[in-house]
């Protein structure tokens, strides 16, 4: 914790031991939720093509719970930390009680909305294909009874990641997706439930981490009570990310519908390297979790100077991560997409978008990286910005354009990584013009 002498600011030295602390169990947690939709993905591929693209359907839509999730405890870690580093630990907390409620009930108005539309979305997506869209629909009503349980925990792991702490989230978190991987192949398998089986281990899963995180309030002894003004004060700071974040899943959603109009094997494809594209961002993201923590105390404490040097580090590390990771996805390419499908036109169309994937990865870790800290900074806004620019002009045509000159997954993954390079340049523009860096216990 930080604290103040007439000299100034004082804060820990942050050394890469500290980093480390704070990255590594943050990894294991932003990994778990992926590792454990790989062996989902791997344990309905092998129920056949149709099967696999429903739940390519339906998780991509499901990723929209996700998304919210994760802009609760984004937004959650900014105010938490800065908080934290003036030193006020309560007020920390508080701010993941308020997150806490906003995340019910949010949590359960989606649980009631899907119900009514999957059906109908699932159609869409699945581009007139009535076997993909009837299965994914099933899928997705029984998998959003989960979502005040994901939300819950992701409430939790924010104002956690706050205060540093990023031990408990790992219990938490590991643990039920632990449960759930077991659970999993046994629902599908030997109890016979098929697709459905799925679903029910993600509920499972979702849940139990849910009660976890509330429990870990209960034992700070603080008022539990609603305020709905830090609640407004939270939705109007997070509104940022809420649209940056529709700018993400309108794209993945978009590009998810391209593939389908592919075929089915093209979907199945693109689910195998989405989910996997999802966990080494994920795990890269480690970094940008540590960021935010780090970021935000030594801004709460008025270490400007701190911060901006940190930033510089992370953005370093985060090339060295990134690839490091591109060296393991080149070395896998022989066999990584037959884990997830014995299809052998499948696994054709995936490697259409490996090479892709693995020249991402270095990019990828820069930009992650430079997320967190501006994040932890506040400076949401350029963040919002930045992504709707590189959405709307360059990924969204891209595809589009893909799918219009019939150019198949190759022309889908050349515009994610058009859009990861656009956030790059805008991010290391942002970062070197200084004007994210303002300090105080709220920006």
């Amino acid at each position: 914790m930080s604290s103040l002498t007439a000299a100034g600011p004082v804060t820990p030295p942050v050394s890469s031991r500290r980093i480390a602390r704070l990255a590594l169990p943050a990894l294991v947690v932003l990994a778990a939720e992926p590792l454990y939709v790989l062996v989902d993905t791997a344990v309905v591929g092998h129920l056949g093509r149709v099967p696999l693209a429903a739940l390519a359907i339906g998780g991509t839509v499901l990723t929209l719970v996700v998304w919210l999730g994760t802009v609760t405890a984004y937004g959650t870690t900014g105010r938490s930390a800065r908080r934290f580093g003036a030193g006020d630990r309560a007020a920390a907390v508080a701010e993941g009680v308020q997150a806490s409620w906003l995340a019910l009930a949010v949590g359960v108005l989606l649980l009631v909305v899907a119900q009514v539309t999957a059906g109908p979305l699932a159609r869409v997506l699945a581009g007139g294909d009535p076997e993909v869209a009837g299965a994914a629909a099933s899928w997705l009503r029984i998998a959003t009874l989960g979502a005040p349980g994901l939300l819950l925990a992701a409430a939790g792991n924010g104002w956690l990641r706050g205060v540093q702490d990023t031990r408990r989230p790992l219990y938490f978190v590991l643990g039920p997706n632990v449960l759930s991987a077991v659970l999993c192949p046994l629902l599908v398998y030997p109890a016979g439930l098929g697709l459905v089986g799925s679903a029910v281990a993600n509920v499972v899963a979702q849940t139990a981490g849910g009660l976890l995180f509330v429990g870990a309030l209960v034992a700070e002894r603080v008022s539990l009570r609603p305020r709905p003004r830090m609640i407004a004060d939270q939705l109007v700071l997070s509104r940022d990310l809420l649209v940056r974040g529709a700018a993400f899943q309108i794209s993945f959603l978009s590009a998810t519908a391209v593939a389908a109009r592919f075929g089915a094997a093209s979907v199945a494809a693109h689910q195998i390297a989405l989910q996997l594209w999802f966990f080494t961002a994920l795990a890269l993201d480690a970094l940008a979790i540590a960021a935010q923590a780090l970021i935000g105390a030594a801004l709460g404490a008025g270490d400007v100077a701190g911060a901006r040097a940190l930033a510089r580090r992370f953005a370093l590390v985060g090339g060295v991560c990134g690839l490091a990771f591109a060296l393991l996805v080149a070395a896998g390419t022989p066999v990584v997409p037959s884990w997830f499908s014995a299809d052998h036109q499948v696994r054709e169309q995936a490697l259409t978008a490996w090479p892709w994937f693995v020249a991402m990865q270095p990019v990828a870790g820069v930009v992650f990286a430079l997320d967190g800290v501006l994040i932890g900074a506040g400076d949401l806004r350029f963040l919002r910005n930045l992504t709707i620019v590189a959405s709307v002009c360059a990924f969204l045509p891209a595809i589009w354009l893909a799918y219009a000159f019939d150019l198949g997954l190759g022309g889908i993954w050349a515009g994610l990584a058009l859009l990861v390079l656009v956030r790059l340049v805008g991010l290391l523009l942002r970062l070197r013009s200084g004007a994210w860096a303002v300090a105080g216990a709220t920006r």
